[in-house]
């Protein structure tokens, strides 16, 4: 029977422990989920600890994003944000430099996720980075960490780039414009500028006047592939962002110097391959090298040009409604310029301050602003058979910023992206949805992470995985690791557990613990004293023999589920008892988490020579057949494996060629 919609199967893992597998209820509290964790592996104060991502970009898990997790995902136990954030803050203050430096890393490691940098920067924690990257004490690998960090922070675009002091800014020009500097902190200062330029006029001149174009023709001459990527982009963003006539200016100046020879010599017919993002940058840079007249011309020229104003405009102002309304003269306009370029940006334009010359580069350039412009006016939700294309357009936009923030992509990921989106839309059309509510339906269903289930499973059919002599060595490795269960479960009993004993009241007051003879003969019980953990089993006085036990009982066939009229919901799913000796006398218990439930309940059905029914016993047997078949196939990886076992050759005619043991004798 299929899990629940709103049930995951998951893996928990904590340095140090065994790892906790889990049925994870998403309707249920994330608090109340982190207190089950911590209780089963007996910690305290579970306010302090989080769950995480154990691969990947490591990021927390918070209640608007649990539902990314799918069956089968690894997290891991961690130290929650808040106190992660704190500990960083303090750390990156510490007169140690080893604690500094390892405090710098994770910081830099940290910094990608949303969750914890809201709570880093909340602690005025980017004014510490300033104070760091400013006073230029640190370099090598703790500055290269400093920079990452804040590179990360500003992602998130919680603080403006225009906050920045001309100290900080003087500071990140002087590492790409030295030589004796670490190739690693000129990439992430190069980054940093790139990412600097759009946003503001004014850092854009600062940024053009303090880094020459013959400082970025330096940098392109490098080795390194991707010091040569850091350049070019940020030579792309100041082209982009400049007037017309400093873009003019700007490529007179490159073609003096022999632009394009340089860039055949240094970066087409290097050693290195030629990676999409420089591939890109260089059509972007031959685009405006070739057109940059011709463009200005249309400009001037296209009867359309003042409709493609008003149409931007518009967009613009319906986008930005709130920003739009400000008075005239409450900004001035070199900052009127810098919102508008800004809130463009966000729009999605490569070019902020004309945007109108986006449209040129990918006709029919009016018939995508004209969907923009409809899609920013009408609610997707307003279906028009006179507006079909226009509809579709609308999905598939809010499609590409779900799979966006799904993917947790950067600029540089565009292309990733699309190709998502690409497969996303086309495995819907595949299946021939009758209208546009169900192909909306059926594409927003199919996320990033199902894209990335269906790849696998289709990778898995392709190896042939799924053949039939893998299906019928998952059915003899199953004996074999139900037993390692039953063992795992037995070792458990004999190690015990804390019981609370419940009174009529309600009341949990008493604690009592219960274990397993280390023979599997005897079960020994007995109360013990609030702190006591793990009492030897000689102080346990009551024993049950396992001979004397008759049966199992759980939930509402427990007599003391029975006895006080309603229970509570959590109580019954906790509840179990032993039946023993010849009086049917009952042994009752509360486990104190659904996973002691399993474990014992599995472990007495093993004493009572039944089947192990619990709901963990599936999952583990489910992880260690996937484990087991991974390590048996390694052999076999890229190998087809044939569904029929090879024919048995016939036997040879004669038996002469065997050896003859009677002349050894003589």
């Amino acid at each position: 029977m299929p899990p629940p919609k709103d049930v995951v199967k998951i893996a928990i893992q904590m340095v140090g422990a065994i790892p906790q597998l889990i049925e994870l209820q998403q309707t249920k509290p994330l608090a109340s989920v982190l207190k089950d964790v911590c209780d089963a592996w007996s910690l305290p104060n579970a306010e302090r600890y989080a769950l995480q991502y154990a691969d990947g970009r490591q990021t927390y898990i918070t209640e608007s994003n649990r539902r990314d997790i799918k069956n089968g995902s690894i997290l891991r136990l961690t130290t929650s944000p808040d106190q992660e954030a704190e500990r960083l803050y303090i750390g990156i203050q510490s007169k140690n430099v080893d604690v500094k430096t390892d405090s710098l890393k994770k910081l830099a490691s940290l910094s990608q996720d949303v969750t914890f940098a809201q709570e880093f920067i909340s602690r005025n924690g980017l004014k510490q980075i300033y104070s760091i990257v400013e006073e230029g004490n640190d370099a090598g690998e703790m500055l290269a960490h400093t920079l990452k960090a804040f590179t990360e922070l500003m992602e998130h675009d919680f603080v403006s780039w225009e906050n920045l002091s001309t100290v900080f800014i003087k500071k990140i020009v002087s590492y790409v414009n030295m030589n004796a500097v670490d190739a690693s902190i000129q990439q992430l200062s190069l980054s940093i500028l790139e990412n600097m330029v759009p946003t503001s006029r004014l850092l854009f001149e600062v940024v053009k006047k303090e880094v020459t174009l013959d400082r970025l023709l330096t940098h392109l001459q490098a080795t390194n592939a991707q010091l040569q990527l850091k350049a070019m982009a940020l030579l792309i963003a100041l082209l982009l962002s400049a007037t017309d006539a400093e873009r003019r200016d700007m490529m007179d100046y490159l073609r003096e110097k022999n632009i394009r020879q340089f860039i055949h010599k240094n970066i087409i017919h290097s050693s290195e391959p030629l990676g999409d993002e420089m591939a890109h940058y260089l059509y972007v840079l031959q685009s405006v090298s070739l057109n940059l007249c011709e463009h200005r011309m249309k400009m001037s020229m296209d009867p359309y040009s003042q409709e493609q104003r008003d149409l931007l405009h518009s967009l613009r102002q319906t986008a930005f409604e709130l920003e739009s309304e400000v008075p005239a003269g409450t900004f001035s306009t070199e900052r009127r310029r810098s919102l508008c370029a800004k809130e463009f940006r966000k729009l999605g334009f490569v070019n902020n301050s004309n945007p109108a010359e986006d449209l040129h580069r990918a006709p029919p350039g009016l018939l995508a602003l004209d969907n923009m412009v409809y899609f920013s006016r009408n609610t997707p939700n307003a279906y028009s058979r006179d507006h079909f294309f226009e509809e579709l357009f609308c999905i598939c936009i809010q499609l590409v910023n779900k799979t966006w923030k799904e993917m947790r992509a950067t600029q540089e990921d565009f292309d990733k992206v699309m190709q998502v989106v690409r497969e996303q839309i086309t495995r819907i059309l595949s299946l021939k949805p009758t209208s546009l509510e169900l192909f909306k339906t059926r594409v927003n269903a199919l996320n990033y992470s199902e894209i990335l289930k269906l790849r696998q499973t289709e990778r898995l059919h392709q190896e042939e995985t799924l053949a039939v002599p893998v299906l019928e060595l998952r059915e003899k490795l199953k004996p074999e690791l139900l037993e390692l269960i039953r063992q795992q479960r037995l070792l458990h009993l004999c190690e015990g557990t804390l019981f609370r004993k419940i009174s009529s009241r309600r009341r949990q007051d008493k604690l009592w613990f219960c274990r397993l003879s280390p023979n599997h003969k005897v079960l020994h019980y007995g109360d013990v004293e609030e702190g006591v953990q793990s009492p030897p089993i000689e102080s346990l006085p009551e024993k049950i023999p396992v001979a004397d036990m008759k049966m199992l009982l759980v939930g509402k066939e427990c007599p003391h589920t029975k006895s006080s009229g309603k229970q509570n919901k959590d109580v019954l799913e906790l509840a179990f008892s032993i039946v023993h000796d010849v009086e049917e006398c009952c042994l009752n218990f509360i486990a104190p988490t659904r996973y002691e439930f399993c474990l014992w309940t599995d472990g007495l059905n093993v004493l009572l020579g039944k089947e192990m029914t619990s709901e963990r016993t599936q999952t583990d047997l489910d992880v260690l057949l996937s484990m087991e078949l991974k390590l048996r196939l390694l052999d076999l990886e890229n190998i087809s494996i044939p569904d029929d076992p090879p024919p048995i050759p016939k036997p040879p005619s004669n038996l002469n060629f065997c050896y003859d043991f009677s002349h050894a004798e003589q």
